[in-house]
């Protein structure tokens, strides 16, 4: 069956993860990447389904880490951490999904996404109106790789399971989407993304990425520096 929608994630797809927020973030705790990483994901999920939000998730960080945020601490924390996810887009990743929209084809974000950054998106980036359906985590309650949330997001673009490619860093969230009947590909950058897209002989006849500017493996970086 042909594809006749793209959903994308957003974390580390559509932006990279900014550095220097990150060390702003670092600096804040105290702490070395090692430990904060450990910590930070440790109840990432909680705030992704809005059963934290952004002050509780950091005053359980800090309790995990056996420190004490003052609540301008605290502030500063969940400004560094909207600046990590907002700073620094994958432009290239972006001019693709616009390219696909001018073809014709549906695209979605389905983000797991706490509701912090999602605010500051909203406010900060207009070309969200552009994609045919945005699907959050923290709105929703049910995050990736729970099966419901793409077949929600499938049903919402009026789109089978099997005419719909989903792209995301993680390999835990592609193989839950394959597992359900989506075509999906982990990105791990812009040539690897058209060498798999090419494999797959998938949208063959569309925008490839990284036509509209020049390819970039700047997540790949980016990531290695954090």
């Amino acid at each position: 069956m042909p594809i006749r929608a793209v959903i994308f994630d957003y974390g580390e797809v559509l932006c990279s993860p900014d550095p220097a927020a990150h060390r702003r973030l670092l600096a804040l705790t105290g702490l070395n990447n090692d430990a904060f990483e450990r910590l930070y994901w440790r109840d990432r999920r909680d705030y992704d389904l809005g059963v934290l939000d952004g002050p509780g998730y950091w005053a359980k960080f800090a309790g995990d880490a056996g420190l004490s945020f003052t609540p301008a601490q605290i502030e500063a924390l969940i400004e560094n951490d909207v600046l990590t996810w907002t700073g620094h887009l994958n432009e290239p990743m972006l001019a693709w999904a616009a390219a696909l929209q001018d073809a014709g084809l549906l695209t979605a974000i389905l983000s797991n996404m706490g509701p912090d950054v999602l605010r500051t998106m909203r406010q900060e980036f207009a070309w969200l109106a552009h994609f045919d359906q945005l699907i959050w985590s923290c709105e929703l309650g049910i995050a990736k790789p729970d099966p419901a949330i793409y077949s929600l997001t499938c049903e919402k673009l009026g789109v089978p399971l099997s005419e719909a490619l989903f792209i995301d860093d993680k390999q835990e969230n592609v193989g839950a989407a394959e597992h359900l009947g989506l075509h999906a590909l982990q990105f791990l950058g812009i040539p690897q993304l058209r060498r798999d897209l090419a494999d797959r002989k998938l949208l063959q006849d569309y925008p490839q990425p990284g036509e509209s500017g020049p390819e970039d493996d700047g997540i790949d970086v980016l990531l290695s520096v954090l």
